[in-house]
């Protein structure tokens, strides 16, 4: 039975309830967080809760915790939750209040957390890549808060899907922004490139790791808009997130990428980040200079 955590209690999942009048429910005025956790320990938080408090600023709600009280909470549903690997969903909303869109007054911000196993990534994704379609981006102007207003991120994921893809990769003013549920990655003769932060797109956590290890291992990186046309004609194209890490995409709107599989400087990253989860694992936080493992 899982245990989820919900405004001040640790509970089983089956007894959490949230009123209608929640205003996530009624308007999905809230934000959220996931975080990984790997053997027991937390996954760049520091970095996590630096965005949460970005996103809660972003839509004007006032935090309701301190960074020591995510953190107790954090680890109380890890350790109540067996420990391991566990990816971690944070949620607050604005509270309960009578349906208006104003912001109510003196209202109580909804805090929820729950954990579900986190599982390793599929050998057959590893090994042949993954499936990609570009979809004309349908989101609001302000994708670098975390809402959970995901509706157009829903339908362009599920469009991708009908496609027979795991992922969108959107466009907008001709330019590519993020996927649906990722960030972007291309190279270019030996060179990583990735879109600029800005409001188009989410700070990811995973996308700033994958430039730190780049730039501890001596691997080119540029951040830069990049065109339609630039990432179809790519050498390799990756996707990252916090629960995929860093996959490969070997397909894209039917047409191969590349070599049409997994590249060679996907493969010296992907290494790269497995020591990074392994120091992780060890309870450290990463080196100044991750080791690369086989």
């Amino acid at each position: 039975m899982s245990i989820v955590y919900l405004n001040g209690k640790f509970l089983p999942i089956e007894d959490a309830y949230v009123p209608v009048l929640d205003r996530g429910f009624v308007f999905g005025d809230g934000v959220y967080e996931v975080i990984p956790v790997y053997g027991g320990h937390l996954f760049r938080l520091a970095q996590h809760l630096e965005r949460l408090a970005q996103s809660l600023a972003g839509v004007r709600i006032a935090a309701p915790l301190s960074c020591d009280q995510w953190r107790d909470i954090l680890v109380g549903l890890i350790k109540d939750n067996g420990g391991g690997d566990q990816s971690l969903y944070l949620q607050i909303t604005r509270g309960v209040a009578p349906r208006d869109h104003a912001f109510p007054k003196n209202t109580t911000p909804t805090v929820f957390a729950m954990s579900t196993p986190l599982s390793p990534i599929p050998t057959q994704m590893l090994e042949q890549g993954v499936v990609a379609v570009t979809l004309d981006d349908i989101r609001w102007k302000n994708c670098h808060i975390k809402s959970i207003n995901l509706l157009p991120n829903v339908l362009l994921r599920q469009e991708a899907i009908d496609q027979g893809a795991l992922e969108a990769i959107l466009v907008r003013d001709g330019n590519i922004t993020e996927g649906a549920a990722s960030n972007i990655f291309m190279v270019k003769n030996g060179v990583i490139l990735t879109p600029p932060k800005g409001p188009q797109l989410l700070p990811g956590i995973t996308r700033d790791l994958i430039l730190e290890l780049a730039a501890q291992n001596g691997i080119s990186y540029r951040e830069c808009n990049i065109t339609q046309a630039e990432f179809v004609a790519a050498d390799e194209l990756w996707l990252s997130s916090s629960t995929r890490e860093v996959l490969p995409i070997t397909l894209l709107n039917g047409q191969p990428v590349g070599i049409g599989k997994p590249g060679e400087l996907w493969r010296r990253m992907f290494a790269l980040y497995q020591g990074f989860k392994q120091n992780i694992r060890q309870g450290l936080d990463g080196p100044k200079k991750a080791i690369e493992t086989s």
